[in-house]
């Protein structure tokens, strides 16, 4: 285990609705969606912050909290022998009888920092609640004291179609920031951005931040405006000393469906995505206490199967099969994403097996989709967007980017098509 030299804080960032990832968060918050069949994207940064030994952590929450407080709290538990906390921040009535929701980023730090200052920390290490990579962060917060930074930006060589919907960073040979730009529309305009590298001409921001806790409270109070990527940062880096840490790792921002979806399916078939087999560094959720799936005769390749499943089917291929999912006979799933459930059976409904609540049923076809907790599919169901639409809205049934997504609670009934 590193010990950290100096004290630090992790604030995640976990309040945003996640609107391009609708309808995946129409019933949750972006950071509490099911990840690789058995975590949640909060998981992920949560976890890299226990590893690196930063346990004074805070997440602040706004949009559909309530689902993402129970997952922290049924998951990490600290005692005398392994210290640290984790505090859920969300929005309050102040003394004035006004109700502070978070209008963006920035904000949300300026509105919690009463509480986060109570906490001993020289560095604040600010995170992003729906990203993917495994980092010690120890090595940014000795780069950010090597360095004496006021503010330390992550960053990542990224091409030009990832570009548009980044931060970008023109340094000079120290690494030291000397001007930024979020999400530019025309890269025509920053051309002086550009790296030598001809395959990731540009360096992106990760949203990963190691603030000088001076640094941090100053900035805070000298730019009043709401968000971290458009606002502050180019103050911060017209009026402090910004440096930024490149990192060349595994990182993915779930900022659609298709990374989304991209994300859980390279689990299944490469080691280029999470490395979540990393015992030194493990990706820490809540324990379920399931049995080890029960599978029939049916037909497996490239895909992970999940704790408590009932697989009857004739083929998984390329999928991630969630916790307790159940699949009837004859059906085949390729390139899939089924996020299991965090029960077997809703309430009062004994007199059916308690698997086949929330399942698939027999001679069902389903291709290139998502499908959410709590989903009854029925019997002879073609899911395989036959039209292939890039877009649509149905009944609990949407494509998105080319990919169905069934959402939370939906039943759907015999021989439905799509």
């Amino acid at each position: 285990m590193h010990t950290p030299l100096v004290e630090v804080a992790t604030i995640v960032l976990a309040g945003g609705q996640g609107t391009r990832l609708y309808p995946l968060t129409m019933h949750h918050s972006k950071p509490a969606v099911s990840y690789g069949g058995r975590y949640r994207l909060i998981d992920i940064p949560i976890s890299n912050s226990i590893n690196s030994n930063f346990r004074n952590i805070f997440v602040i929450a706004q949009y559909l909290s309530t689902e993402l407080q129970h997952h922290i709290s049924q998951t990490y538990h600290f005692d005398p022998f392994n210290p640290g906390s984790i505090d859920v921040l969300t929005p309050q009535e102040n003394e004035k009888g006004e109700k502070q929701w978070f209008k963006g980023t920035a904000d949300a730090v300026r509105k919690n920092l009463p509480i986060l200052l109570k906490s001993p920390a020289e560095f604040f290490l600010i995170l992003s609640g729906d990203q993917l990579y495994n980092i010690h962060f120890l090595n940014m917060v000795k780069f950010a004291q090597e360095t004496n930074a006021d503010l330390t930006i992550v960053s990542i060589p990224v091409t030009d179609r990832e570009a548009t919907r980044m931060g970008l960073l023109k340094i000079d040979e120290d690494h030291h920031v000397v001007d930024f730009v979020e999400k530019p529309k025309d890269l025509a305009k920053v051309k002086h951005f550009c790296l030598k590298n001809k395959t990731h001409p540009y360096l992106a921001s990760m949203g990963i931040y190691v603030f000088k806790r001076e640094a941090l409270i100053s900035l805070l109070e000298q730019d009043k405006r709401d968000d971290f990527g458009f606002h502050l940062i180019n103050t911060a880096v017209k009026t402090r000393k910004t440096m930024t840490f490149i990192y060349d790792g595994y990182w993915e921002d779930i900022g659609t469906i298709a990374s989304y979806y991209d994300a859980n399916l390279i689990l299944t078939t490469s080691s280029k995505g999470l490395n979540t087999y990393d015992e030194q560094n493990p990706i820490y959720t809540r324990p379920t206490f399931l049995p080890g799936p029960k599978i029939s005769e049916a037909k497996i390749s490239n895909s992970i199967i999940c704790e408590g499943s009932v697989i009857e089917a004739e083929e998984i291929t390329n999928s991630v099969i969630g916790l307790r999912s159940h699949i009837g006979k004859g059906t085949i799933i390729r390139d899939c994403v089924m996020m299991g459930n965090h029960f077997y059976m809703p309430p009062k409904q004994e007199d059916i097996p308690s698997y086949k609540q929330f399942s698939i049923g027999s001679y069902c076809v389903i291709e290139k989709a998502i499908i959410d907790e709590f989903v009854h599919i029925g019997d002879h169901v073609h899911l395989t967007n036959k039209k292939k639409l890039k877009e649509y809205d149905g009944d609990g049934v949407f494509i998105r980017d080319g990919i169905i997504i069934v959402s939370s609670g939906t039943s759907l009934p015999d021989h439905f098509e799509l």
